[in-house]
C-alpha cells in the first residue's frame, strides 16, 4: 500500500508539474496554470504537454507525458472528455503521485453515471499509488511555494501575497472569493485549494494537511458535504495543538439549499443541526456567510487572547455610541462598568460639557484637540475590567487628526494587548487605522458582530481544551454503522432497557389479558394510564391505543376493552398492553438519540411534550460528551429559566435529568448494545431531590 497522505503532501509543494492540455492562450484553462508557475516563483520543473506545440509560453513542450525525461510528481490534467480519462491512467502508470483534474461533466452532471465513472477512475489511479483532486477542481494554488495549478481569474485580477491564511472549498468559486476579498484587506493568503468532487481527495482531508502548515494562524472552509468527518476532526485536533483557529461555511442548511447542494458539486447534504454539534466539539467556528467568515480575519491575526466580554465604545457621535451599545448587547457583549479611579481620569481628560461614561462622547472637541482621543485611551488603558475597545468615526477628515488619532490606538493596542476595533465610514479613515495594524470595518455593528464571533471563538476553543484537559476528548468522527435489521422494542421492553441501565422509569407493567390489566392496576399506586403495547407502533395516541387517568376498576376494564379493540382493528395481535402510573410533575422534557451514518451517536435533549416537533426548543450533543456540557447546553435552551422556578414555582432536578442524558449517552455507545435509536419523550421533571422520570420510551435495535 502507499502512503495517501504522503502523495497529497506533494501537492502542496512538487518539485515538477506537468500540465497536460498546455496552452499558449495564458487566459485559457490549460494555458493559465503555465502562466501562474512562471510568474508567481515556482522554483521546480515545468513540463507543458502538448502534442501540436514545440514550445508553450516560452518553455519546452513535450508531446506526451511518456516522453517526459522523468515522472512529474504532480500533474494538471486540462483536457476534456475521454482525453481526460486517458490523462488520468496514463498519469498513474507513469508514477505521477497526484493529478489535479479540472474536467467537468461527471457527478455534478450525472449523479449516478458519474459517480461511478469517478471510483473506477480512483480505483485505477490508487491501484497505481496516485492521489486525484477533482474533478471538477478550479485547481490549488501555494502562494508560499508558487505551486499554483490553478486556472482562477481571481489570481490575475488580485496579486497574490503570502501570508497567515488558508483557503480550503468544494467549490472553486468560494476557494478564491475570500482570497479576493482579504487580499483586497491587504491580507495574505497562503493557501488557496479547490478539491471540486472530492472523489478521491476530499476537502477535510485536504484541510488536515493544510492546517499542518505552521506559517497558518486562520483556516478558512467552503463545504456543501461532509462525507468524512473523521478527516476534519483530524484537521480540528492538529489546529488546537497549533493555536490554529478554523472557521467554517457548512452550505445546504435549507431543504432548497440541500437540493442545491446535490446539482452543484454531487455533495450529499448531512443534517444541519448535528453538523452545528460536530463543529462545537471540534472548536471550529460556523459561519453563516462569505461577510462573516472573512470580517474577523484580521482580529486572528493580532495574537490577542480576549480576556472577557465588557467593551468600552468611544465616539465623536452619541448616536454612534447608542447603537455600538445596542450591537454589543446584541452579540452578547457588555458595556464594561469602569473604576472610580478610571471615572476621575476621564473627567480630567474630557472636555466639560462630556460625561466620564461608557460609552464615551468625545463630542465635537476632537476637530480642535487632537490630543483628546489619546488623552481618553491613557485614562481607559489602566482599568483591569475594560476587555475591548471600540472607536467609532462616523465623519472624520478635513480638520481632524487622523493619522495621530491612528498612532495612539496602535499604542493602546502594543500598551495593554487589548482587541482595539475602528468603525469609520470614510475609506481614508479607515486605511489610516489599518496602516497602523488596526482592524477597521464600515459600521459600529460589522466591527462589533465581528469582535463577538472572536471572542465566541476563543471561549469555544478554550472549552474544547477544558474538555480535553478533563479527559473528555473529542471523538475522532468514524464511526461503524450498526449492520443488520432495524427492530422496535415494544415500550414494555423499552422502558425494562432503560431500567437495567438505571435511567430512572414510571412504575409500569406488561399486561396481556384485561385481568392482568387489573392487577398491574391495583398494584400500582395511585391513578394509571393504559397503552396499547406493540413493536408495530411507536405513535400510540394517533391510533386509539392510549387511555389516561385511570382512576378505578371498571375504568382500567373499559379502557383495556377499547384499546384492544383499536389494536385488533388495526391488525395488532395479540392485545398486549403497559399499564403505567399516571407520573406529576413540572415539567416535560425529551431525551433522544439516534445513529447518524457519518457521525455516530448524536444525542438530543430539551423541550418535551406532544409539541417537540412543532416549536423544538432542544440541544445537541454528540458522545463522548461530560456532564458539564449538558448543564451548559441545557442552560442555553429557551426554557431554561422555567428549569430553575419561575413566579413562584420550585426550582427542578436538573442534576437528575443531566443523569437520565448521560444514561443515554452510555446505551448508544455500548456496541454490546446495538441501539440505532432511543426516544424517552416526555420525561417528567420535579423540584430539586426527588428526580425525574421517563414515561415513555420507544428504543431501536439493529441485528
Amino acid at each position: 500500500m502507499f502512503d495517501h497522505t504522503a502523495s497529497l503532501r506533494a501537492a502542496l509543494d512538487p518539485r515538477s508539474i506537468a500540465v497536460i492540455g498546455a496552452s499558449e492562450n495564458p487566459n485559457k484553462v490549460g494555458g493559465r496554470p503555465l502562466r501562474f508557475l512562471t510568474q508567481f516563483g515556482f522554483k521546480g520543473q515545468i513540463y507543458p504537454i502538448n502534442p501540436t506545440r514545440t514550445h508553450t509560453q516560452g518553455l519546452r513542450t513535450w508531446p506526451t507525458l511518456q516522453a517526459l525525461p522523468q515522472a512529474p510528481e504532480l500533474a494538471i490534467i486540462a483536457v476534456a472528455g475521454q482525453a481526460a480519462f486517458d490523462a488520468i491512467d496514463a498519469c498513474a502508470q507513469a508514477g505521477v503521485k497526484i493529478a489535479v483534474v479540472m474536467t467537468g461533466g461527471l457527478t455534478e452532471s450525472d449523479l449516478v453515471n458519474g459517480k461511478q465513472k469517478e471510483r473506477d477512475m480512483v480505483a485505477r489511479a490508487q491501484a497505481c499509488g496516485m492521489r486525484i483532486i477533482g474533478p471538477n477542481s478550479q485547481g490549488i494554488a501555494n502562494f508560499g511555494t508558487g505551486a499554483i495549478a490553478s486556472f482562477s481569474t481571481m489570481f490575475v485580477e488580485v496579486p497574490p501575497a503570502d501570508g497567515p491564511v488558508g483557503i480550503v472549498s468544494q467549490s472553486g468559486a468560494m476557494s478564491v472569493v475570500p482570497y479576493g476579498l482579504l487580499r483586497q484587506r491587504g491580507i495574505g493568503i497562503r493557501h488557496s485549494h479547490a478539491t471540486g468532487n472530492d472523489c478521491d481527495v476530499t476537502a477535510c482531508e485536504m484541510a488536515a494537511i493544510v492546517a499542518e502548515d505552521p506559517a497558518l494562524k486562520v483556516l478558512l472552509l467552503y463545504l456543501e458535504g461532509l462525507p468524512d468527518p473523521h478527516r476534519l476532526a483530524q484537521a480540528a485536533a492538529i489546529a488546537r495543538d497549533r493555536g490554529l483557529f478554523i472557521m467554517a461555511i457548512k452550505s445546504g442548511r435549507t431543504a432548497a439549499g440541500q437540493a442545491a447542494a446535490q446539482s452543484h458539486t454531487g455533495a450529499l447534504a448531512s443534517e444541519d443541526r448535528v453538523v452545528d454539534a460536530f463543529f462545537q466539539q471540534h472548536g471550529i467556528l460556523r459561519a453563516k456567510d462569505m461577510r462573516e467568515m472573512v470580517d474577523g480575519v484580521e482580529l486572528y491575526l493580532k495574537g490577542w487572547r480576549p480576556r472577557g466580554r465588557r467593551l468600552v465604545a468611544i465616539s465623536t457621535s452619541g448616536a454612534t455610541c447608542v447603537m455600538a451599545a445596542d450591537a454589543a448587547a446584541s452579540c452578547g457583549l457588555s458595556l464594561a462598568r469602569l473604576s472610580d479611579s478610571t471615572t476621575a481620569a476621564l473627567r480630567q481628560a474630557l472636555p466639560a460639557i462630556a460625561l466620564p461614561n461608557n460609552p464615551v462622547d468625545l463630542t465635537g472637541a476632537m476637530l480642535t484637540d487632537s490630543s483628546l482621543f489619546g488623552r481618553t485611551l491613557d485614562a481607559l488603558a489602566p482599568d483591569g475590567g475594560i476587555d475591548a475597545v471600540l472607536t467609532g468615526l462616523p465623519v472624520s477628515g478635513a480638520g481632524y487628526d487622523v493619522p495621530r488619532y491612528a498612532r495612539d490606538a496602535a499604542a493602546f493596542i502594543d500598551r495593554t494587548q487589548r482587541p482595539f476595533l475602528c468603525s469609520a465610514a470614510q475609506p481614508g479613515v479607515r486605511e489610516a487605522f489599518r496602516a497602523q495594524g488596526v482592524p477597521a470595518f464600515d459600521t459600529e455593528t460589522d466591527a462589533v458582530q465581528a469582535l463577538g464571533r472572536f471572542i465566541a471563538h476563543w471561549e469555544l476553543t478554550e472549552n474544547v481544551n477544558r474538555r480535553i484537559e478533563a479527559g473528555c476528548s473529542p471523538g475522532l468522527g468514524m464511526h461503524d454503522a450498526a449492520g443488520g435489521k432495524e427492530q422496535m422494542l415494544d415500550e414494555a421492553n423499552s422502558l425494562e432497557l432503560l431500567a437495567q441501565a438505571g435511567i430512572p422509569t414510571v412504575p409500569h407493567q406488561a399486561c396481556d389479558s384485561e385481568e392482568s390489566a387489573v392487577r398491574a392496576f391495583h398494584g400500582i399506586d395511585g391513578a394509571v394510564v393504559l397503552k396499547g403495547c406493540s413493536a408495530q407502533v411507536a405513535h400510540k395516541t394517533e391510533l386509539g391505543l392510549v387511555r389516561l387517568n385511570l382512576r378505578d376498576e371498571p375504568a382500567v376494564r373499559q379502557a383495556w376493552r377499547e384499546v384492544a379493540a383499536a389494536m385488533e382493528s388495526h391488525g395488532l395481535s395479540p392485545a398486549r398492553a403497559v399499564v403505567a402510573q399516571m407520573a406529576r410533575g413540572c415539567q416535560e422534557l425529551m431525551v433522544g438519540a439516534h445513529r447518524d451514518p457519518l457521525f455516530g451517536p448524536v444525542v438530543v435533549f430539551g423541550a418535551g411534550g406532544k409539541y417537540v416537533e412543532a416549536m423544538p426548543d432542544v440541544a445537541m450533543l454528540l458522545p463522548p460528551f461530560a456532564r458539564d456540557d449538558v448543564r451548559e447546553r441545557l442552560a442555553s435552551l429557551r426554557m431554561a429559566p422555567l428549569l430553575h422556578g419561575v413566579r413562584g414555582e420550585p426550582a427542578l432536578d436538573i442534576d437528575a435529568f443531566i443523569d437520565t442524558v448521560m444514561g443515554v449517552q452510555a446505551l448508544m455507545v455500548d456496541p454490546g448494545q446495538r441501539l440505532s435509536s432511543i426516544d424517552l419523550n416526555p420525561v417528567i421533571l420535579k423540584p430539586v431531590e426527588e428526580g425525574c422520570v421517563a414515561v415513555d420510551a420507544v428504543v431501536y435495535r439493529t441485528g
